[in-house]
């Protein structure tokens, strides 16, 4: 048999995937990288997380002056919505963020394979006809949208996060299925661009898996802002006739139905791996119930030389984890010690204001043993209050014996920064003690994060 191809060969160019094969490559490994969409960055940067952060951030600075929030500072304007030019932006941000990526691959020497690529064996895969060996291969493919069964996406009338990126003009009235992430922070969107928008969500709350505090203060906030939620309730079908839809909806527990009209309808109840087409039989793998890849700590499959990380694997499906776990999985291979603490992946929400948390919940921590709670209210923050940002809290939970921090949980206009200081500080063992005594610049969001420390010494300054 002929010599290997590569030292490594990634499938999948998303936040794992390109990771993890430009820091191969930086460790000196030939590497190549197998991706087919015409740009690389995987969901993530062509229809995930930066175009919605995209929109996300021009449709808040829209209705700040359109709302008259503008206005109430001394800032007089008249405005006008140009949506062609708002996505024109986003796509340029796409553009030429991808384009970095590409040019990270010739800097470090990343070979790009074009094409979708599919196991031959243990060893070995096709791309785009043609088969490479490599000593070791990375499954990173990702994910792809949830479908709900029988209702059909046709990215015009009823869209998943990819359409709803696209649509032409502000809709009279958008139905979102589904209360967690991505529903919340599109809907967030067009709401703020002028549409009506209905949230319907199976479960009794909003955000699945999120401290119970905080999803009941995310819902007041969201209804607040206009935003109508259907909870407790669950779609049991999506006609589309005349480029309208009407969606038939009834209580989660049972009951008699009703249909909402709508203009566009977006789908958005979850993800799933994306292993299709990748034929795994072939190099001996299996999914477990969840399609997902198994893997061991350091990021092996069952067999010898076959890894994975990101969206394919078990865990929470963000593209920080798959980021590191890329880093961590290439030195790995090179015989270094890479390493990710999945206990600490924070989870973030960019709706206005943010939702952050890390850690254990409330619910879960008490669960495992006495815990103290502190809580801090943002109108209450000088920074949040000038800058007239009063929604939301910070919530330190602590061991109420050791004062360890277990968890922290944040709603406010910037918690997607502020909860980075708190996973450095739980990653070094920090105690709600060791937090409240550490000096924060004045005046600053952070600060609402050491008073919450603070509550849960029994110490509170400010409130």
């Amino acid at each position: 048999m002929s010599d290997y191809d590569f030292d490594v060969i990634v499938i999948g160019a998303g936040p794992g995937g390109y990771v993890a094969a430009i820091r191969a490559a930086q460790l000196g490994l030939r590497t190549a990288c197998a991706e087919s969409r015409e740009t690389l960055g995987g969901t993530c940067l062509n229809v995930g997380c930066i175009p919605s952060k995209a929109m996300l951030h021009a449709s808040e600075l829209y209705d700040e002056a359109a709302s008259g929030k503008l206005a109430k500072l001394g800032i007089k304007a008249t405005v006008e919505l140009d949506l062609d030019t708002m996505h024109g932006q986003r796509r340029d941000a796409v553009k030429g963020l991808t384009g970095g990526i590409e040019y990270l691959f010739k800097k470090n020497k990343v070979e790009w394979l074009k094409g979708l690529a599919a196991f031959t064996g243990k060893d070995s895969i096709t791309v785009g006809g043609k088969s490479y060996r490599a000593k070791n291969i990375v499954i990173a493919t990702g994910s792809s949208v949830t479908p709900l069964p029988g209702v059909e996406i046709d990215e015009k009338v009823v869209v998943s996060s990819t359409g709803a990126l696209e649509l032409a003009k502000v809709p009279d009235h958008l139905v979102v299925i589904g209360g967690g992430v991505i529903g919340l922070e599109l809907g967030s969107v067009w709401k703020r661009l002028g549409a009506k928008v209905t949230v319907v969500e199976y479960l009794d709350q909003l955000l699945p898996g999120m401290d119970g505090e905080i999803r009941k203060e995310a819902a007041k906030i969201f209804k607040k802002q206009g935003l109508e939620l259907r909870l407790s309730t669950k779609v049991t079908g999506v006609t589309v006739k005349g480029g309208k839809a009407t969606v038939t909806v009834e209580p989660a527990a049972g009951g008699a139905a009703e249909t909402l009209e709508a203009d566009a309808v977006l789908v958005s109840i979850g993800r799933r791996p994306n292993t299709d087409g990748l034929a795994l039989e072939l190099a001996g793998l299996t999914t477990n119930k969840r399609g997902q890849i198994e893997i061991d700590h350091d990021f092996r499959t069952t067999i010898p030389g076959i890894w994975a990380v990101g969206d394919v694997v078990p865990g929470p499906m963000l593209a920080h984890k798959a980021e590191d776990e890329g880093i961590a999985v290439a030195e790995n291979i090179a015989g270094l010690t890479g390493i990710v603490n999945h206990d600490l992946i924070p989870g973030v929400v960019y709706t206005m204001p943010e939702i952050a948390g890390i850690g254990l919940t409330e619910e879960d921590a008490k669960a495992r043993g006495e815990v103290k709670v502190g809580k801090f209210p943002m109108m209450a923050n000088s920074r949040a209050k000038t800058n007239h940002e009063p929604d939301g809290f910070v919530k330190v939970i602590a061991d109420a014996k050791t004062d360890k921090v277990l968890g922290v949980h944040i709603i406010a206009s910037v918690a997607g920064t502020m909860i980075a200081q708190a996973v450095q500080a739980m990653e070094f063992g920090a105690t709600s003690e060791d937090i409240a005594y550490t000096c924060h610049a004045h005046p600053t969001h952070s600060e609402a994060i050491k008073e919450a420390a603070m509550a849960v010494t029994g110490k509170p300054i400010h409130i």
